[in-house]
């Protein structure tokens, strides 16, 4: 009796590995599993009916994504040759001085200044006028010479056309204009800064990072802080490390420039056979797949296929020149792409420095066949063992 349910035991025993063998070669598929297979990563996947994009890295398709990635400098898209000299906008306040020679055919006053006149003093060349708010017209009125158009003009230019306008009434007139109150010539700083504000441009000529430091710096690292400057119909953004280290992209800022400083940190999420699997951030400037990798801790030795490293990234189409008809596009352009590493080749380390990782990318090293097989084996090795113990200790071994 006992030797027939040892045999009945013995029969489940095989039954159950046969099963677990049978399931094993159906493609392991009941297995636990970090994710996908090489070879199924690699078998063409399709989205929405059409092939999603599987690219090796090689040099040529490192350096087009990098290419891509560049993008136009400050010092390109706002050249400055000299500093930006001050013009008259609405709003302004002008301080406004006549000298006539004597003896003085047109303005006779007998002081220094139309208000408080002292007779007892002698005849004065010199007519001070009270402050002259610009309209918003765009124009002053001087006494004698009419309203003056001056928004857009230097104050060199005011003078020039105040003396035209009295050249034949006054006796050798000759006009100072001073700024009184600059009320249009400023930049905007907003964005994580201490305190927004705007920053009164001077003759001396104010730079970007001027501009961010009379608002009290950033409040976040500067290693994830974008700068963005708009002026007029131009918008460009660079990081501000990039910014720091190139002295060519600190600009000198005009009147009307807007200044936003931006926190945008980065990241990327690792899974699969990789040291940890989370969400890393990284730098503005951008890290390269090389050191994605040492941020994800590497590849675990006992787990990693080497040949089976894929980025999983929505990728602008023309970059890799494919047809957006043949292939599946989001709403905002892109079309889904998984680049393929073989990190067995010493060469791919070379390629993988200059290739960059992108925001949301997803890094996953997929699990090596024989890791897939070790699993199997333990699952054995303990059902096995399991009914051994059951068996044995029902026969009284």
């Amino acid at each position: 009796m006992n030797t027939l349910r040892s045999q009945m035991r013995l029969s489940q025993v095989l039954s159950t590995t046969a099963l677990i063998l049978l399931l094993t070669f159906a493609g392991c598929s009941y297995l636990p599993s970090s994710g996908p297979s090489r070879f199924t990563v690699n078998d063409t996947p399709t989205l929405d009916g059409f092939p999603v994009q599987v690219v090796d890295i090689d040099e040529n398709v490192a350096r087009k994504v990098a290419m891509a990635d560049k993008h136009e400098q400050f010092s390109d898209m706002f050249p400055t040759t000299s500093v930006p000299g001050y013009k008259v906008g609405n709003g302004d306040t002008l301080q406004l001085s006549i000298w006539e020679a004597p003896p003085p055919a047109l303005f006779m006053s007998t002081s220094g200044s139309l208000a408080g006149n002292n007779a007892s003093l002698p005849l004065s060349r010199q007519v001070d006028f009270p402050d002259q708010v610009v309209s918003r017209d765009g124009s002053i009125n001087v006494p004698f010479a009419g309203a003056i158009s001056v928004v857009g003009k230097t104050l060199q230019e005011v003078q020039n056309d105040i003396v035209r306008r009295l050249k034949d009434k006054a006796h050798d007139p000759q006009a100072l204009v001073r700024l009184g109150n600059n009320a249009t010539s400023y930049a905007t700083i907003m964005g994580v800064v201490p305190q927004s504000m705007r920053l009164q441009l001077t003759a001396k000529g104010e730079r970007l990072l001027d501009a961010i430091a009379a608002a009290g710096g950033v409040q976040q690292p500067v290693g994830q802080i974008t700068l963005r400057v708009s002026r007029g119909n131009q918008v460009q953004a660079m990081t501000m490390d990039n910014v720091i280290q190139d002295p060519k992209q600190n600009i000198m800022l005009h009147p009307g420039d807007i200044v936003t400083a931006l926190h945008q940190p980065l990241s990327f999420t690792a899974l699969g056979s990789t040291g940890q699997n989370s969400e890393i951030f990284f730098e503005t400037k951008g890290i390269s797949l090389v050191q994605a990798l040492a941020r994800a801790g590497g590849t675990q030795d006992q787990r990693a296929d080497a040949t089976g490293v894929f980025i999983f990234r929505f990728e602008e189409p023309q970059v890799l020149g494919l047809a957006p008809r043949r292939s599946v596009v989001t709403p905002d352009g892109k079309t889904p792409t998984i680049y393929r590493v073989d990190l067995k080749d010493p060469r791919s380390f070379l390629v993988a420095q200059s290739f960059p990782i992108h925001n949301k990318d997803v890094l996953y090293i997929s699990n090596a066949p024989l890791a897939e097989l070790q699993k199997v084996l333990n699952m054995l090795s303990s059902i096995v063992f399991s009914a051994r113990g059951f068996s044995g200790g029902s026969l009284g071994f």
